[in-house]
């Protein structure tokens, strides 16, 4: 039946098969449906690449059991060192029979939902959105840096300058950087743009200022808006669970298309990222700002 199929993320196609019209309910995908959102005991089927950190991890799959009717079929799989070794054992501790196969490094396993599962509410209240204690902001497990304060934000944020006119925080995350910015009363307005769904539910409750604006978007994507005075960004540097060193190139070359001449950008990276010569391409003029734990704060001007 239409709308019955859901799947989360992006499992391997030699992995799974997935129908074309699967409903998409991952938080890293654009336009995604929220699986929070889905009906309980409404799907026939669900497929998910699983999440590696462990709270989020059981969030998802008690999720996905939440949504399957009774004897509805799951597959869930991930990388043996990514949380694959535990999805049996999360599965058989909800109360589920599991058949588990291995192929191209990836955990696989096959259930239909039993009639009654354990630990499903537990599971799902440990991972919703919920206040950070350390934060005092809300968060959600699987958002980046969720519990804490990422150390190159901390540093980016120490160094910041008080900025005016209009901004954006590319990779925004729950708002730490946002609620710096917005100190400043020369700020005018301020777009704060996430890939994660999680993230912009979250910074929506965090930051009550009506010169923000907030936005999930992929921003490999076209140039989101123009002419902005400044961009603060601590750009991330992998894509699902994997090192990908272009990715902090690729928010460099859309800040600098997001940047009215003269505009600035400051930004945050762990020493070892590449992004200088990109940096070199897309502004006329980059300034080293020096190096803290581990981390390099540039300034650059289009």
């Amino acid at each position: 039946m239409a709308g019955t199929e859901a799947v989360y993320g992006a499992p391997p196609r030699e992995l799974a098969e997935v129908a074309r019209d699967a409903r998409q309910v991952s938080p890293l995908v654009v336009g995604a449906e929220a699986i929070e959102d889905l009906k309980g005991a409404s799907l026939e089927r669900l497929t998910i690449a699983a999440p590696p950190g462990a709270v989020e991890h059981r969030y998802v799959l008690a999720q996905g059991l939440r949504a399957l009717r009774p004897g509805g079929a799951m597959v869930a799989m991930a990388p043996k060192t990514k949380g694959g070794g535990r999805l049996r054992k999360t599965l058989e501790d909800f109360g589920c029979a599991v058949e588990e196969t291995a192929k191209r490094h990836q955990r696989i396993c096959h259930v239909r939902r039993p009639d009654v599962c354990t630990g499903l509410d537990a599971a799902i209240t440990q991972g919703a959105l919920q206040i950070a204690p350390s934060l005092g902001l809300w968060s959600q497990p699987g958002v980046f840096s969720w519990d804490r304060i990422d150390p190159g934000s901390a540093a980016l944020m120490a160094a910041l300058p008080a900025l005016s006119g209009k901004g954006a925080d590319l990779g925004c995350g729950v708002g730490v950087l946002a609620r710096a910015i917005l100190a400043s009363p020369a700020v005018t307005s301020l777009a704060l743009i996430d890939i994660d769904a999680r993230a912009i539910a979250a910074i929506r409750r965090n930051i009550d200022d009506p010169r923000a604006s907030f936005l999930q978007a992929d921003l490999r994507g076209p140039a989101l808006m123009s002419d902005l005075d400044f961009i603060v960004m601590n750009p991330p540097f992998h894509d699902a669970g994997a090192e990908d060193r272009t990715l902090g190139q690729t928010f460099i070359r859309r800040a600098g298309a997001m940047l009215r001449k003269g505009g600035v950008l400051r930004l945050v990276a762990n020493i070892g990222m590449p992004y200088e010569a990109t940096l070199a391409e897309a502004f006329k003029t980059v300034t080293p700002l020096g190096q803290v734990h581990g981390y390099k704060l540039i300034e650059a001007r289009k």
